[in-house]
């Protein structure tokens, strides 16, 4: 359930609605238009009467919500959520497209490292991404650096001014990571780990949630319900692929026509990752182009200076000159002839 106020209601008569409300055991969300002040109602309302809080001066309309995921939906929350960070880059909404690069895992050369955040701000990038906590399918293989991996990530942020985009994989890390990311990332492994959905949903940093490979758009979304009920309402969706059947030419599906549905149904922003997406870097440019076109708030893909030699997925890894050509075709797309121009003279 949703309740909207007039335009010219008035703070007591919005505080006079939530206490309504909060006094018969639900929770409430307030989110704030430039025209009307929407209240989202959150638990059980069976025995919430709509007539009589209808009737209560101040409030315009009672609506009753189908969907399952009330805090993310397009009826609760009209106007698109632009995720602001301390540096001026922003997220959503009408803001031009971001782009998130750098490797899949943080690796011990850091010189590396550096390399590629040096061409990603050369390129006009906003986001280093690089995993030091790796959840791998085979216990085997690379666990990542750890806190070292995020200290490589935030030197590599003071030299060259991009902010951080990092993994989280549970819940006793979220605080260690707070100190050196930017962005907390939920791996698509972890999408429904709802405990840690929870925790993040209590801390102020953005959060970047990443489809699970056999999710629905809906579950999806329910996953950022966690999240923004919990009181984070700093919420970024990324479209990484779903399983499908032909492994054989790419890892995953990447499902371009989930961006123009989640912007339907929801505010929250949607960026789309064309590495994991499809598992071979000569597809990233053109399905990167794709989500551009669908409406995509942001690209994050795979940058390696050495991919041929990466500790993993170095097979959807773009070199740093083929990253740099890569670049430049989506600035072009994104709207930066300016910049593509004056790097070219």
């Amino acid at each position: 359930m949703i309740i909207v106020m007039e335009h010219n209601a008035t703070i007591d008569q919005l505080n006079r609605v939530i206490k309504y409300v909060e006094d018969r055991g639900l929770k409430t969300q307030v989110n704030k238009g430039e025209l009307l002040n929407v209240i989202a109602v959150i638990g059980d309302k069976s025995g919430l009467n709509a007539e009589n809080i209808a009737a209560i001066e101040g409030v315009r309309e009672v609506k009753k919500i189908q969907e399952a995921y009330k805090l993310v939906s397009r009826i609760a929350h009209p106007e698109d959520t632009v995720i602001k960070f301390p540096n001026g880059v922003k997220i959503g909404g009408l803001e031009r497209p971001v782009l998130m690069v750098g490797p899949c895992s943080v690796e011990k050369d850091f010189d590396g490292l550096l390399q590629v955040a040096t061409a990603a701000k050369e390129m006009g990038c906003q986001f280093l991404r690089g995993g030091a906590f790796k959840p791998r399918t085979s216990p085997y293989d690379f666990q990542g650096l750890e806190e070292k991996g995020l200290q490589y990530l935030a030197q590599a942020r003071e030299k060259t001014g991009l902010l951080v985009v990092t993994e989280v994989m549970d819940t006793m890390d979220i605080a260690l990571l707070c100190k050196y990311a930017d962005i907390l990332q939920v791996g698509a492994r972890n999408m429904q780990n709802f405990k840690l959905l929870k925790a993040l949903g209590r801390i102020k940093k953005p959060v970047m949630i990443k489809r699970g490979p056999a999710a629905t758009i809906k579950e999806f979304l329910l996953a950022a319900e966690y999240v923004v009920s919990n009181g984070n309402p700093n919420v970024i969706l990324c479209e990484r692929g779903v399983r499908g059947f032909d492994t054989q030419f790419s890892r995953n599906v990447l499902d371009i026509a989930a961006v123009p549905i989640i912007k339907k149904y929801s505010h929250l922003p949607v960026i789309v990752d064309p590495s994991h997406g499809t598992g071979k870097r000569y597809l990233i440019e053109p399905m990167g182009k794709a989500a551009l076109v669908a409406g995509a708030h942001g690209l994050m893909f795979e940058v390696h200076h050495d991919p041929d030699n990466a500790m993993c997925d170095g097979a959807q890894s773009l070199g740093i000159e083929q990253f740099k050509e890569v670049a430049r075709s989506l600035n072009k797309l994104i709207g930066r002839i300016d910049y593509d121009n004056k790097n070219n003279k």
